[in-house]
């Protein structure tokens, strides 16, 4: 049977733990901070680059990985005779899965390249399961008929305290054509069919607060979820909140809660925070 080896990118939300428990190759992001380039995950923290873009002159910069960064990888892991399976961020916010794409074309062992439709914890689900079943066995076509079941039980919310990165990233006017005005602006945005769709606004954290109160019934409802995942840029205070109100209406549900990646942070800006969840 042939092997099969998992490859995602820095955007995932694992522990260190879990990257080594399911042996999950990463392909690390770059951010560029005034003019200093950062490789994410390797050069700077989670929790340093809060810092860092909070003091920067200007928007922090994201880069997919080169595609040649992803070919040297996939023949790496494919030397042997192993195939690859690469899971990636969606390619609404990063072009990282196309550079993916690319370089499977041009590999020389057999690579299958899948646009999660997600990124963080929601796209973790993905590559937990897909490690899973290889472990069990199963083959790339099985694997990938599983994850496109997960990703269509999978819910991936955001609540953005602040709108400038937004607007500086020129990601606005993808997610609203409603906005007239910045001045306290807080808007709830859900991931949907691999796109960032905004679902509410409103002024002052009254509307953050609504959210996360619908969003908490919403999943209490709800039968079998199976994982929870709540994550942050900055803001800590506002994301425990979340977090805790949702361990004490689904307490039997294994949640994690950790920081965002700063790639994700750079689009969302600090305060914001995501809730993530799938039902099996």
């Amino acid at each position: 049977m042939t092997k099969i080896k998992l490859v995602t990118d820095s955007s995932i939300q694992m522990t260190p733990e879990e990257l080594d428990q399911y042996d999950v190759h990463v392909i690390p992001l770059t951010i560029m901070i005034d003019s200093t380039v950062y490789v994410d995950g390797e050069t700077i923290t989670r929790e340093e680059f809060m810092a860092k873009m909070a003091a920067a002159t200007a928007l922090p910069k994201t880069s997919q990985p080169a595609i040649g960064t992803f070919l040297d990888m996939f023949d790496a892991l494919t030397e042997d005779g192993s195939e690859v399976l690469a899971i990636h961020m969606l390619e609404a916010i990063s072009g990282t899965v196309n550079s993916a794409r690319q370089a499977a074309e041009l590999a020389h062992g057999k690579v299958t390249v899948i646009d999660s439709d997600f990124t963080d914890r929601s796209m973790a689900f993905q590559v937990i399961e897909a490690a899973k079943m290889i472990q069990a066995g199963h083959t790339v076509d099985e694997i990938v008929a599983r994850l496109a079941e997960i990703r269509a039980n999978t819910k991936l919310v955001l609540g953005v305290s602040n709108l400038d990165n937004l607007v500086k990233g020129g990601r606005l006017s993808r997610v609203s054509g409603m906005i007239s005005t910045l001045l306290n602006i807080k808007v709830t945005l859900e991931v949907t069919g691999g796109e960032l769709v905004a679902r509410q606004k409103g002024r002052g954290m009254k509307t953050i607060h609504r959210f996360v109160d619908e969003t908490v019934e919403k999943m209490k409802a709800l039968e079998n979820i199976q994982a929870i995942g709540v994550s942050y840029a900055g803001g800590l205070e506002l994301a425990t909140g979340v977090a805790d109100k949702i361990r004490a209406a689904l307490p039997n549900v294994p949640l994690m809660f950790r920081p965002t990646d700063p790639v994700i942070a750079t689009h969302t800006g600090e305060g914001a925070f995501a809730i993530t969840w799938y039902v099996d």
